[in-house]
C-alpha cells in the first residue's frame, strides 16, 4: 500500500477515536504526512516486518507496532524507531 494513503487514512480513523499504528520503511514520506502513530524500520521496501521465513523478527516487529497502540499520540505524533538490534 501506498505509506501517504495509509497515513491520511489513519489519521482519519484516529479522528474517529480508533487507536491505530503503521509500520513503515520510507521515514521521509512518513515525516510528511504525519500519522499520529508510526513504527519506522530499517527493512527492505516491501517487507516492513521482514524477510519470509523470519517468525522471530515478524513477531518483535509486531509487538513493537502493538505497544505503541498504548501511547497516546495527543497533540502531535508517536513515532519509535525500532531498534537496530532487531534485524538478525
Amino acid at each position: 500500500m501506498c505509506h501517504q494513503s495509509v497515513g491520511l487514512i489513519q489519521s482519519l480513523i484516529e479522528k474517529a477515536g480508533v487507536p491505530t499504528v503503521s509500520i513503515t520503511v520510507l521515514p521521509e514520506v512518513t515525516d510528511r504526512v504525519a500519522p499520529p502513530r508510526a513504527l519506522i524500520v530499517n527493512r527492505p521496501l516491501g517487507f516492513p516486518l521482514g524477510e519470509p521465513n523470519n517468525a522471530s523478527m515478524q513477531t518483535d516487529i509486531i509487538w513493537a507496532a502493538l505497544r505503541m497502540l498504548t501511547r497516546r499520540a495527543d497533540s502531535y505524533r508517536a513515532v519509535e524507531h525500532l531498534p537496530g538490534s532487531i534485524e538478525r
